[in-house]
């Protein structure tokens, strides 16, 4: 029950101060859980600093930290952050508290998640998360292409799927070969396709956002960001920590010929295996035929009933 007092909160615009924004707001379920926008829109017209991130398989970050900066430790901390924001939702948490206990729907619901009608942020960050941590892709093509073939160990010698085109198939070797020219499999190698650090992926030589490095001050987390689940990936562009690539062949693009020389890439992107952060740019030099066949790969990513699942949808409507 705490996951469905979850879904009631996540599409509340009461949780904003001006009952105009919720967390669906920014987080669409049509659109992989993140925001077809460059920045997402809160209170009053104002605009977030980076990019929505898409919330499936968020249970699957093993290190618990979030935003593109891991600024918070666990998701319950996460799920108030941007209540509170004064250019998200700009409610401070006593005045949340006050205002659903007015509302006469919420008392029977935290009593059946939590056996009491009390009404905190503490107990409202706990339904969020749950509900947070149950969207969970495992329907997509790439799933079935992984039964398929006997649940092979995802590597660099993944057979070809049986239900995937010639195509789809070059994508998948693309994706996880052991190779110099292609190390997609070392930041999204897993099957629930996320990471778990955050890196620096050679987008600038100079940032003006300096991510990960901004809380930490860590000179080697100068402009690091979380590499987010690549489930859904075709619904979730805009791309990067600051929607810059429109599309999956843009990105695409950006590995194969534009990695930046940053003093904090990730050594997974370098010319030297195990080098020092720093070390020169890898590109990935694919021909068109591979990168159309990389992004056909990215694509069988998408499980579609997280679109339109109903346990994931607006109670409202």
């Amino acid at each position: 029950m705490g996951a469905t007092l979850g879904r009631v909160l996540f599409y509340d615009k009461n949780l904003s101060a001006d009952n105009s924004i919720s967390c669906a707001s920014c987080h669409k379920q049509d659109k992989g859980f993140s925001d077809d926008a460059q920045f997402s829109v809160g209170i009053k017209g104002t605009t977030t600093r980076r990019n929505s991130m898409t919330l499936i398989n968020s249970r699957y970050y093993e290190n618990g930290r979030f935003f593109w900066d891991e600024r918070t430790a666990t998701l319950e901390e996460q799920v108030l952050m941007p209540i509170r924001d004064h250019n998200e939702m700009g409610l401070e948490l006593p005045a949340m508290e006050q205002k659903l206990r007015q509302l006469d729907y919420y008392p029977i619901l935290f009593r059946q998640a939590f056996g009491d009608e009390e009404i905190t942020a503490r107990l409202v960050a706990l339904a969020l998360s749950q509900f947070t941590r149950s969207i969970i892709s495992y329907q997509s093509k790439f799933d079935e292409g992984i039964i398929q073939a006997g649940n092979p160990e995802i590597s660099g010698l993944t057979p070809n799927f049986p239900n995937f085109t010639a195509q789809e198939n070059l994508g998948v070797d693309i994706f996880y070969r052991e190779r110099n020219e292609a190390t997609c499999k070392y930041c999204h190698g897993s099957a629930q396709v996320v990471a778990q650090e955050a890196r620096n992926n050679g987008l600038e030589v100079n940032y003006a956002d300096n991510g990960k490095g901004e809380i930490t001050g860590n000179p080697a987390h100068t402009a690091t960001f979380k590499a987010p689940s690549l489930r859904n990936i075709a619904l979730t562009g805009p791309y990067m920590h600051d929607g810059r690539f429109e599309t999956l062949m843009e990105v695409v693009e950006r590995y194969n010929t534009g990695v930046q020389p940053h003093q904090s890439l990730h050594f997974r992107l370098s010319t030297i295996d195990d080098g020092p952060l720093g070390s020169p740019p890898m590109q990935m030099n694919l021909n068109q035929q591979e990168k159309e066949a990389l992004v056909a790969f990215l694509h069988t990513l998408t499980d579609p009933t997280i679109a339109t699942d109903p346990k994931f949808s607006d109670p409202f409507k």
